[in-house]
């Protein structure tokens, strides 16, 4: 939960670099809170509105983060584009996500493993 209130409240910060354990800790409770709505709105009878309400609220934090996360790879944030590739591109994305940082300061800021 830690993880993901750290993102939400950086919702903006599209520079810098973010750590694995940040962007996949987020992911993972994203994904719980998708699951919880979608049996709500089982349960409700709602059509997919609390998915979209919250998927609109979570886009740009999610950016900044995936943005981040692409930084600390050394990538440009514009490797994102590559994620509109059916298919191929959610792959390429989801393996550049699971890399390490780069060890040292790169042009994006310093090592966020070592300064937390």
């Amino acid at each position: 939960m830690e993880w993901y209130l750290k993102v939400l409240k950086n919702y903006v910060g599209f520079s810098g670099r973010a750590r694995r354990k940040e962007y996949w800790m987020f992911m993972l409770f994203h994904l719980i809170v998708v699951v919880i709505l979608a049996i709500l709105e089982a349960i409700t009878g709602l059509k997919s509105v609390l998915t979209i309400i919250y998927s609109l609220a979570i886009l740009l934090p999610s950016l900044a983060l995936t943005f981040r996360r692409l930084h600390d790879t050394g990538r440009s944030a514009w490797w994102i584009f590559i994620g509109l590739i059916p298919f191929v591109g959610s792959i390429i994305l989801i393996v550049f996500n699971c890399q390490d940082s780069q060890p040292n300061e790169n042009q994006y800021g310093p090592n966020p493993k070592l300064f937390g």
